[in-house]
C-alpha cells in the first residue's frame, strides 16, 4: 500500500520551496539547541533538525534536476506555434521517450492510447490551443476511458482548465497536463 503525504503536510510545502528555506530550518534548530539547551542535552535538540536536513538534500537534488524555467517557457511558446501534426509528433515522441507504447487514435474524445506495463492511458491533447477548456471534453474523455476499459486518462491543454472542469477532473480522475508540467513533457520530446 502506497502512502500519499498530504499536500498542506510541512514537509510537503518545504520539498515544493527551495532547498535553502530547510537548511535554515536546521540552522535554527541547531543555534536554538545550542542557545536554550543544557551542554549535555543539545546533540538531541540538533538531532531534531535530521528530518530537516533530509527534506533540504531532497530538494536540493530535485531543483538541480528539474528544466530551467526558461526552457520550460520557450517549450511552451513553441507548442502554442505548432500545427496539430508537429504538436501531436512532439507529444509522441515524447511518450515513448517515456517508456510507452503509443497508438494514434482516430477518435473525437481521445488522440493516443499509451500502454506501459499492463496499463492502458488514454489521451486527449486535440483542442490544446483552446483559450479554455471546460466540462464537456472531459466527459467524453472520461466516457471514451470507459468505452475502451483504459485505467486512465489524461487531458492536455495550454489554455487554462475551467474550475468546474478542474473539480470534475479530480472527481473522476482525470490527469491535466498544461503549463510547466506541458512544457517539461515537450522538453522531454527533444532528448532524443
Amino acid at each position: 500500500m502506497k502512502l500519499k503525504m498530504s499536500k498542506n503536510s510541512l514537509f510537503a510545502i518545504l520539498l515544493r520551496s527551495p532547498w535553502w528555506i530547510s537548511m535554515g530550518v536546521v540552522l535554527v534548530f541547531v543555534l536554538a539547541s545550542g542557545a536554550l539547551l543544557p551542554k549535555q542535552y543539545v546533540v538531541f535538540g540538533v538531532m531534531g533538525s535530521f528530518p530537516f536536513l533530509v527534506i533540504s538534500a531532497i530538494a536540493l537534488w530535485r531543483q538541480l534536476k528539474a528544466p530551467n524555467p526558461v526552457r520550460v517557457a520557450e517549450a511552451l511558446d513553441r507548442a502554442g506555434a505548432m500545427a496539430w501534426r508537429d504538436f501531436s509528433s512532439a507529444l509522441e515522441q515524447a511518450f515513448i521517450q517515456q517508456g510507452y507504447t503509443v497508438t494514434r487514435l482516430n477518435s473525437p474524445a481521445a488522440d493516443f492510447s499509451l500502454s506501459k506495463a499492463g496499463r492502458v492511458t488514454l489521451v486527449s491533447c486535440k483542442r490544446w490551443k483552446a483559450a479554455t477548456h471546460g466540462v464537456e471534453s472531459l466527459r467524453e474523455l472520461v466516457s471514451a476511458k470507459d468505452a475502451r476499459q483504459a485505467d486512465q486518462c489524461t487531458y492536455i491543454s495550454l489554455g487554462a482548465v475551467s474550475d468546474n472542469a478542474r473539480r470534475f477532473a479530480a472527481e473522476q480522475g482525470v490527469t491535466l497536463v498544461s503549463g510547466d508540467e506541458l512544457g517539461v513533457l515537450i522538453l522531454s520530446e527533444n532528448k532524443r
